[in-house]
């Protein structure tokens, strides 16, 4: 089957050993690379025999994964620990890339090669840190931050590096030719980041507003791989371009859209590469290389373990935080994958120093993820051995963000929910999968996103881990279940209320503990019954009773008692009614005080707010004294209220 058939073993080796490294939790790369050795061409039994063309097919790979990154880059990390990230990361990446340096003269590596070693250990791996943290429930500490918003930076300093790379073998002719190289891709970038930023938007709002799921996903492919394609015939990356295309989306209101889109197309395309650079390993040639091989690892770990603490300690961290960058950036990135494949193209060194380093950035993945468990053991012991008072730095969550509600799905519905609780001043975000509807929202001064809310990295932008609420107004079932299952796994404490459209699904949407769930045919038909019984002049005590009882009926099943009474006190606060009076100018309230009037005594009613001169006074004491023209909100039952009429209302 020659290619295709090399495709299907590389598929089903990436889904063996993907799963191991599920199961061990550990991040997929790892298994595509160890899938990649255990299929190349120096283990024996099954084996790719295309490598070349797998190899070419694997750049499409490496475009795609650094088009995400850049997608994904987050301004917002760099902003809450500015100082190391913009300043302590370039100072890094010089004393590492000099320490790499150093690190290949010892080994008699020839200049170039210790300068592409020193740009290669120099970067750490945003895809292993990122899930490490999240396995470990730290993505949001301090120590997290710092590690995301020094990522960030790195990330953005591959960009120079890329250029570099290739002009390497020039330096010892000219420098001119760098100069002139960094000049061109400088030029290059301003292109597409003016031109891209003016027409890239315009291009995706049209496709966009066609509804076209397949048109959006092939639109932001061919943008991203069609101006890597620019950059390639411009003497640059292919990735590169990739790269920069998605820096220019980030931010956009198509960000997270293209996003969630691309993602399966560049899991695909990164198991390819990351196998790939798996099939470059000779076990043989790490066994007989072997010494060589772990002193450059335990050089690179320990040298990066003590730059990232000495850094991070310079700028004021303190505690666990110094220990936990330095373990958790300790290891070298995918980006040095690509940089180094680059400087072999380049040929810059040979195949033995490019299979020496990775090797050397095999084993550093390898080793990280545990290395980072380790930290709060090994800071623990430290501390016990030398106590000194400690400074809660540990976690930092936005209050503000704590309020916030997520409304998942979109549509009709989602829009009237999203009125009322704008209307009375909630902080939510609306998750919207259609683009007209998205504009309305966006008009509206709505906060929304644009995106499929089954896709958890949607649902990861909507900031669901610090919300208390989230509303799922998808009307399949099997799509809430998609929601339900990420939300919880995203944040498990959450309350969530559905809609479901049938009474079979009730069961179902209850066993996966389910605050509330709402048939909105059912409400609408209550509802209606509602209106028309107080048309009938029967009382709202009698009318609240009726519906709650009809509610428990439908949607209480029998072995659901805890839903039962949940539901019964939910609806209770429906026995009671608030309305508005208005204290006209001769009126005998006018100098009285709540205190002396004791109308939740004489009449079951309570005053919970007075509106005085555009000005809203909640809950007064029994103090307070009424003035004319006061407005005041009034709660109690129907009775209460016609008592209350009857003692005030025209009173003259």
């Amino acid at each position: 089957m020659g290619i295709a058939g090399d495709i299907i073993i590389i598929i089903l080796s990436g889904l063996v050993m993907g799963y191991i490294s599920h199961l061990l939790r550990l991040p997929l790369i790892l298994g595509y690379i160890i899938s990649g050795i255990v299929i190349g061409p120096y283990t024996g039994g099954i084996t790719v025999s295309n490598i070349d063309e797998i190899s070419v097919l694997s750049e499409i790979g490496v475009a795609l994964l650094l088009f995400s990154i850049g997608i994904d880059l987050s301004m917002k990390e760099i902003k809450e620990v500015k100082l190391i990230a913009l300043i302590g990361t370039p100072i890094q990446l010089i004393v590492t890339g000099v320490y790499g340096y150093c690190i290949g003269n010892y080994f008699s590596f020839n200049n170039n090669a210790s300068v592409v070693l020193g740009m290669v250990i120099s970067l750490s791996s945003t895809m292993i840190v990122i899930k490490s943290l999240m396995n470990l429930g730290l993505i949001s500490s301090l120590s997290g931050r710092v590690m995301l918003g020094i990522l960030v930076v790195q990330d953005l300093a591959a960009v120079p590096l890329m250029i570099i790379i290739p002009q390497l073998k020039h330096l010892e002719t000219s420098l001119n030719l760098l100069g002139f190289t960094l000049l061109k891709g400088i030029a290059v970038i301003f292109i597409i980041v003016v031109l891209g930023g003016k027409i890239m938007p315009i291009f995706l709002r049209n496709i966009s507003r066609l509804n076209s799921r397949e048109l959006f996903l092939l639109t932001i492919t061919a943008l991203g791989l069609g101006i890597g394609f620019f950059t390639h015939l411009a003497g640059l990356s292919f990735a590169l371009g990739a790269f920069i295309t998605g820096v220019v989306l980030n931010g956009s209101e198509y960000s997270h859209k293209a996003m969630s889109d691309i993602i399966p197309l560049r899991d695909i395309f990164g198991l390819i590469f990351f196998t790939s650079i798996g099939m470059l390993f000779d076990p043989v040639f790490f066994q007989s290389n072997i010494k060589t091989i772990l002193l450059l690892v335990s050089l690179v770990i320990l040298g990066k373990i003590i730059i990232f603490m000495i850094i991070s300690r310079i700028f004021g961290y303190i505690n666990v935080v110094p220990l936990a960058v330095g373990f958790g950036l300790s290891q070298i990135g995918e980006f040095s994958f690509v940089l180094a494949k680059l400087g072999l193209e380049e040929k810059l060194f040979d195949a033995k120093i490019f299979s020496i380093i990775l090797s050397t950035s095999v084993l550093t993945l390898l080793i990280s993820p545990f290395l980072l468990i380790l930290t709060s053991p090994i800071y623990s012991t430290f501390r016990r051995v030398f106590p000194y008072k400690i400074t809660s730095i540990t976690k930092h969550v936005n209050e503000e963000a704590q309020n916030e509600i997520v409304i998942a799905g979109g549509g009709r519905v989602a829009n009237s929910i999203a009125q009322v609780l704008h209307g009375l001043g909630f902080k939510f975000i609306l998750i919207e999968n259609d683009y007209k509807r998205f504009e309305i929202m966006k008009k509206k001064g709505f906060n929304c996103i644009f995106g499929d809310s089954s896709k958890e990295i949607i649902l990861q932008f909507s900031n669901l881990s610090n919300a208390k609420l989230l509303i799922i107004t998808v009307p399949i079932v099997e799509i809430t279940k998609d929601i339900i299952s990420v939300a919880k796994k995203i944040n498990p404490n959450l309350t969530i209320i559905v809609r479901c459209n049938d009474i079979d699904e009730l069961e179902d949407f209850y066993k996966l503990n389910i605050s509330q769930v709402v048939q909105p045919e059912f409400e609408a038909s209550l509802e209606m019954t509602r209106q028309a019984l107080l048309h009938l002049e029967i009382s709202v005590e009698a009318i609240q009773s009726y519906l709650d009882e009809v509610r428990r009926q439908k949607y209480t099943l029998p072995t659901n008692k805890v839903s039962e009474y949940i539901t019964s006190l939910n609806n209770a606060s429906r026995l009671l009614e608030m309305y508005w009076f208005h204290i006209e100018k001769e009126s005998i309230l006018i100098g009285k005080k709540i205190g002396e009037l004791a109308l939740r005594k004489k009449l079951g009613i309570t005053v919970i707010g007075i509106y005085r001169k555009n000005e809203l006074i909640q809950n007064p004491d029994i103090d307070f004294s009424f003035e004319k023209d006061d407005m005041i909100a009034l709660i109690g039952s129907k009775v209460g209220k016609e008592k209350f009429e009857e003692l005030f209302e025209e009173q003259e």
